[in-house]
């Protein structure tokens, strides 16, 4: 079946979080509270709620996405290109213009988004945070309604898991076994809190996610059993 799927309708995405805000302190009481409780499974007794708050990015109630990363293929006089794009910064706009996006040039139902993980993560991260600035989700995110098999989206992990349910593999492992350069060249994944927030290096986590994106899409290329891309394949837009 995923041979069948032409590339050029995957949109390859990752995101990138971090905690809404800079330290604890700058919480209100009430939402201090309210991450105290939303933390205690997590941290038990090792941590305070204070000092698990810098983990609070992977949680959509108590982060905010600072990039987002896309990807797609396309095909002319026999050609093969993989274009590259991101979005960063101020949440709200960087929302605003990923759905421009997507409303204008993924809204088929022949499109797809892939991401790894992004089931459990990106996809519903992304739509959360767009009801939380009172924004509409696209209807590629909008799953009310939707049966399993109308759902637009591919999802790395899961085809690598074959039905194993239980199983969790990394981007990072599963393009080492699959003989993929590996994405995480700088930073990864628990660095990106501190690069932004501490040494205000945006650019370098756009890199980073960009990385992520080539890397998913190489992983689809891969289990079709096709060419990795070259560099001289990769263009940023």
């Amino acid at each position: 079946m995923l041979h069948k799927l032409k590339l050029e309708n995957i949109l390859f995405l990752d995101i990138e979080t971090v905690p809404e805000f800079r330290n604890y302190s700058d919480l209100s009481e009430e939402k201090k509270l309210l991450w105290e409780e939303k933390s205690k499974y997590q941290r038990k007794e090792d941590f305070t709620a204070e000092e698990f708050y810098e983990r609070a990015g992977i949680w959509s109630e108590f982060g905010k996405i600072i990039c987002i990363s896309v990807g797609f293929f396309s095909f002319r006089n026999g050609s093969r290109n993989f274009r590259l794009t991101s979005f960063k910064g101020e949440e709200e706009k960087l929302l605003k213009d990923f759905t421009a996006l997507l409303e204008e040039h993924f809204f088929q139902p022949y499109h797809l988004l892939c991401a790894h993980n992004g089931k459990e993560f990106d996809f519903p991260y992304i739509a959360r945070r767009m009801l939380i600035h009172n924004m509409r989700p696209p209807s590629k995110l909008d799953l009310f309604g939707k049966k399993p098999w109308e759902v637009p989206h591919l999802d790395t992990l899961e085809l690598w898991k074959f039905g194993d349910f239980k199983h969790y593999t990394s981007l990072k492992l599963l393009t080492h076994v699959l003989g993929i350069p590996s994405p995480k060249e700088d930073i990864d994944g628990s660095m990106v809190r501190e690069v932004y927030y501490e040494k205000g290096e945006l650019d370098r986590v756009v890199e980073y996610c960009e990385r992520d994106v080539l890397a998913i899409a190489q992983v689809i290329l891969k289990l079709r059993q096709e060419p990795l891309l070259e560099d001289s394949e990769i263009v940023s837009v």
